[in-house]
């Protein structure tokens, strides 16, 4: 289907604004970890076995998303994925056991996956017919979701409410507003006798090593969002509302650094941008394993927010340049940064049993560092595809 301009850049907006409510609910959640594992009655460690669910979740049910996309439209396909997403909000609080807390977090990371593949593949499908970057701003917009969903959050522990009542209203609202916004987008469907997309698809040569500097970024990103605000009440000692709010400045911190993203690549290039932002996490890292109080482990959250903020949009735009099939080799980066996910909250837990929470931030220092000895795989090319490519790139991927 062809679209002109102007429609395209409403297409952006509206898909921008998909980001954003998908941000909201991750936010929304990662405030209220504290509060849920108290509720379920779950330890550090069995914290981080739990928290491996979503992104186990994700993994396995996110190649099923090119396969909605292809039979129901890209805009259809969104709309469910993306509601059933949002509506997956309320089931952590509601688990009364560690056994529940993993079943809920399973069925909330599988939804997260495929709605995050289905507004991934729309943003690539603008970004090619724009002929210009936006990723870095898209994924800026999820950041700001994020931030609103864990400015929220931080109230709600700030002031002591229940988690079930605040995770309910809030799938509410984002529920209506995701459904709103989905009508915006484009609709791309495949032509009639184009085969269906594999429900799984291997990731690609081309894509291992650019989904290795994903898997860092997305490491210190999942352990920051997961851990920073159980980081900041267990081994600081703060107040729940103090350590919900670490959890908001690193969202702060990715949003800013998203939303400008797109200039800062445009000028200094990927791989300079990468290893400044690898420098920064890293140093980050060190300020939270060695801060001796709470506003200096914040400032340290707040860094690495900063330092890995661009890597992911960075990643998938290599990705799609990387070979013949941009759709499978997006849909591989992905895979593997949904791998990265699934091992980093159950690493930082499992270590946090064994060890402390302090040492397990020290794996995430290290890896951070990855990204200033790998950032060269990022090197820009051609953008592959323009518009002509959307029933190809209407089955691609990208981990958040």
């Amino acid at each position: 289907m062809q679209y002109g301009l102007e429609r395209v850049r409403r297409a952006r907006y509206a898909v921008a604004a998909v980001f954003c409510v998908h941000g909201a609910v991750t936010g929304s959640f990662a405030t209220r970890i504290p509060w849920i594992q108290e509720h379920a009655g779950v330890s550090p460690g069995q914290l981080g076995l739990a928290l491996a669910f979503p992104a186990l979740g994700a993994s396995l049910a996110m190649p099923l998303a090119a396969a909605v996309s292809h039979r129901l439209g890209a805009r259809t396909a969104l709309r469910a994925l993306l509601a059933l997403w949002t509506l997956s909000l309320v089931l952590p609080s509601l688990a009364p056991n560690i056994y529940g807390l993993c079943g809920a977090l399973f069925v909330y990371g599988a939804t997260a996956g495929m709605s995050d593949v289905a507004m991934n593949a729309l943003g690539v499908e603008v970004e090619n017919r724009l002929d210009r970057s936006i990723m870095s701003s898209l994924h800026g917009m999820w950041s700001v979701g994020a931030l609103i969903g864990s400015a929220a959050g931080t109230l709600a522990a700030h002031l002591g409410s229940d988690a079930r009542l605040h995770h309910l209203l809030a799938a509410a609202v984002l529920t209506v507003l995701g459904l709103v916004f989905c009508q915006g987008v484009l609709d791309l469907r495949s032509a009639p006798d184009e085969e269906p997309p594999p429900r799984f698809a291997l990731p690609p040569r081309s894509a291992l090593v650019i989904g290795a500097i994903g898997f860092c970024g997305v490491f210190a990103e999942g352990a920051s969002l997961d851990w920073s605000a159980v980081y900041l009440k267990d081994v600081l000692g703060s107040s729940p509302g103090a350590a919900a709010a670490s959890t908001t400045a690193f969202a702060l911190t990715m949003a800013v650094a998203r939303l400008v993203g797109d200039r800062v690549v445009d000028r200094f290039g990927a791989v300079r941008t990468v290893r400044a932002g690898g420098l920064a996490a890293t140093a980050g890292g060190v300020l939270v394993v060695f801060a001796p109080h709470p506003p200096a482990a914040m400032a340290g959250f707040g860094l690495m927010g900063l330092g890995v903020a661009v890597v992911v949009p960075l990643a998938f735009a290599a990705a799609a340049r990387s070979g013949p099939n941009p759709s499978q080799a997006i849909a591989g980066v992905a895979t593997i940064t949904y791998t990265s996910g699934l091992i980093a909250p159950s690493l930082i837990g499992g270590l946090a049993d064994v060890t402390s929470l302090t040492a397990s931030f020290g794996v995430v220092t290290v890896l951070a560092f990855g990204l200033v000895a790998g950032a060269g795989v990022l090197a820009p090319g051609r953008r592959s595809g323009t518009g002509g490519k959307a029933g190809a790139v209407a089955g691609s991927s990208r981990g958040a």
